[in-house]
């Protein structure tokens, strides 16, 4: 199936298993990476809530508190990676689901610093940033499919689904260990559409 565009050319709606096919294979390399080539953690609308803040007020499910300086209190989340609940902000960190480095590897190392910023903060598709367990974003860290999946039942198949999303959206490429695990993890779920906004 052929993406279906929109009339600006900038959002396209297909399968997952598509969307997997279509992205560009190559291997990845790390030569000069370091996370401090992405600039994290702006505040890029000037209310006073960085990046962090934003995702964590959007996420909550029960809303905190907003105090000076964006300080948040009170409110609880809930952490998909491991299915855990949370009632304090610090407990969390904020993942990017798809890596800086990961990113890097995939084509990142390209872009100019605006580009791995506008990445490090993307804050226009939800899928891009998750509010997730301090542990279980550690545990992550900057691993693919190939080496880590969440531990929760039931949310591999979103978090396959999310990476390809996110990939597509920023025109990352994948290596072909990362597609057959990918691949893998969909041969068990439903090939459910994305709808992705092209970031570049």
């Amino acid at each position: 199936m052929t993406p279906r565009c929109s009339t600006a050319s900038d959002t396209i709606a297909l399968p997952v298993r598509d969307a997997l096919t279509a992205l560009a294979v190559q291997a990845e390399d790390r030569t000069g990476y370091g996370r401090t080539k992405f600039r994290r953690w702006i505040d890029a609308d000037r209310d006073g809530c960085n990046t962090r803040s934003e995702v964590l007020i959007e996420e909550a499910v029960t809303g905190p508190h907003q105090g000076a300086n964006c300080a948040l209190t009170g409110g609880s989340w809930y952490s998909p990676y491991d299915d855990t609940y949370f009632t304090q902000a610090r407990a969390l960190g904020i993942d990017h689901l798809v890596p800086l480095a990961e990113a890097w590897d995939s084509g990142a190392s390209a872009w100019t610093s605006a580009e791995r910023q506008a990445y490090a903060n993307d804050l226009d598709d939800a899928r891009a940033l998750i509010a997730v367990s301090a542990a279980g974003n550690r545990s992550k860290a900057d691993q693919d499919p190939t080496t880590w999946q969440p531990s929760a039942i039931g949310y591999p198949c979103t978090y396959a689904t999310d990476w390809v999303a996110i990939k597509t959206r920023w025109s990352l490429a994948i290596d072909p260990a990362e597609q057959t695990a990918i691949s893998e993890i969909l041969d068990t779920c439903p090939n459910a559409p994305i709808k992705v906004t092209l970031a570049r």
